[in-house]
């Protein structure tokens, strides 16, 4: 990512460069008018203007007093319109803020360019709530024996999407670090703690300190998962589909599953129409999702059944539902569920160990797949999590 924000900012400087070069260019075409004939300069007028089209940011050139007098179709796209702003005084084209939303006049900021410079704390608005991040290039032209500039030129890149991906970064990191935080101290403590019982020849404790690291590691090692899936997915790695019997993935997940449901005294059931046939999936993404919500039925059912039911309807969708008799989620939860590293404030969710990734994980695959995760859900009565996937036809 760091790579790529340098790679930007190079990329900005070098087309700052050529655009005040090109303005530069059309300065030295418009004072030779009278010693070209009038076909010659508008051809090499065209192939300029052509030349800063196939730029894809936006970029506007003004004379002294702010009036524009070059502009691309990548700033009639940025501004939305469709009408020649030639002429028009640049303030009041664009309507510029910072991100703290205090307007800024840009004409004002140009004027203060002795140099070439940048500000990535604009935005424009597109309505009330919406916004674009944009990363600006302000520069002035110098042309003649003149100590002032003969005029500017203004570069805007939309960096809404970068900025996006900075900042949920920035956050994802810093929630990452603090949920692994707690489980690698209690993991070194229970260790240390071991090793001092080593020392002092107190074996009957030992079991217990290694068993509590054993957790901790564990639970590292599912958050380790969690998170790997979630980078495949959100790069394409597994994107890939195939031809998904239907009927032998749920004996499948019935072979797996049945013995962690059977240590819990639990009751692991299959509920599967008849001819399901198949579906066009990831297997990796399909097979993550009913993992992660068959995991979460066992380890918050405290007794009852976990019920793996595949159904197909009249429109053609086979219906995944994953049903328990568990602990159920409360309403005021049930809108958090699907957020990163969420857990619940029921006391009996926060004794069971989870990484707070796996409903958000599944979430992103279940995109990945094109459809979306349904939930019902009754405090203490227990939770329906389910999909629906188009029958695959040949």
């Amino acid at each position: 990512m760091w790579v790529f924000i340098i790679l930007l900012i190079i990329l900005s400087v070098i087309l700052g460069s050529i655009t005040i070069a090109l303005h530069q260019l059309l300065q030295k075409i418009d004072g030779k008018l009278s010693k070209k004939t009038p076909r010659k300069n508008l051809r090499e007028h065209q192939r300029l203007i052509t030349l800063i089209n196939n730029i894809t940011d936006a970029i506007l050139s003004t004379d002294e007093h702010g009036i524009i007098n070059t502009y691309n179709s990548a700033a009639l796209s940025l501004i939305d319109t469709n009408s020649g702003i030639n002429g028009e005084h640049i303030s009041q084209v664009l309507e510029l803020k910072t991100i703290d939303k205090k307007p800024i006049d840009i004409f004002k900021e140009l004027t203060k360019s002795s140099t070439i410079r940048q500000r990535d704390d604009i935005i424009m608005m597109i309505d009330d709530d919406d916004y674009v991040r944009l990363e600006v290039t302000l520069a002035p032209v110098q042309g003649g024996d003149k100590i002032t500039p003969d005029g500017y030129v203004l570069i805007l890149r939309d960096v809404t999407k970068t900025k996006s991906l900075e900042e949920e970064r920035d956050e994802f990191i810093s929630i990452v670090s603090h949920e692994l935080r707690t489980p690698i101290a209690i993991a070194e403590g229970s260790l240390s703690n071991a090793k001092l019982l080593v020392e002092r020849n107190i074996t009957s404790k030992i079991p217990e300190a290694i068993d509590e690291s054993h957790k901790q590691i564990l639970f590292l090692a599912r958050m380790v998962n969690d998170l790997s899936t979630l980078s495949r997915a959100e790069r394409g790695i597994a994107d890939e589909t195939e031809i998904i019997d239907v009927a032998e993935l749920a004996a499948q997940i019935n072979s797996e599953y049945s013995p962690q449901a059977a240590e819990k005294n639990l009751a692991f059931n299959l509920d599967i129409g008849g001819r399901l046939g198949s579906v066009q999936a990831s297997r990796l993404y399909l097979e993550e999702i009913l993992q992660n919500f068959i995991t979460n039925a066992i380890r918050y059912t405290q007794e009852g059944s976990v019920t793996l039911s595949i159904k197909k309807n009249r429109s053609g969708e086979i219906i995944f539902k994953i049903i328990d008799t568990g602990i159920g989620i409360s309403k005021a939860d049930l809108n958090k569920i699907f957020d990163k590293f969420y857990r619940a404030e029921d006391y009996r969710t926060r004794e069971t160990k989870g990484t707070g990734l796996g409903l958000y994980v599944s979430a992103k695959l279940a995109k990945k797949l094109g459809c979306k995760i349904e939930v019902e859900s009754r405090l203490n009565h227990g939770s329906t999590f389910g999909f629906r996937l188009k029958e695959f036809k040949k």
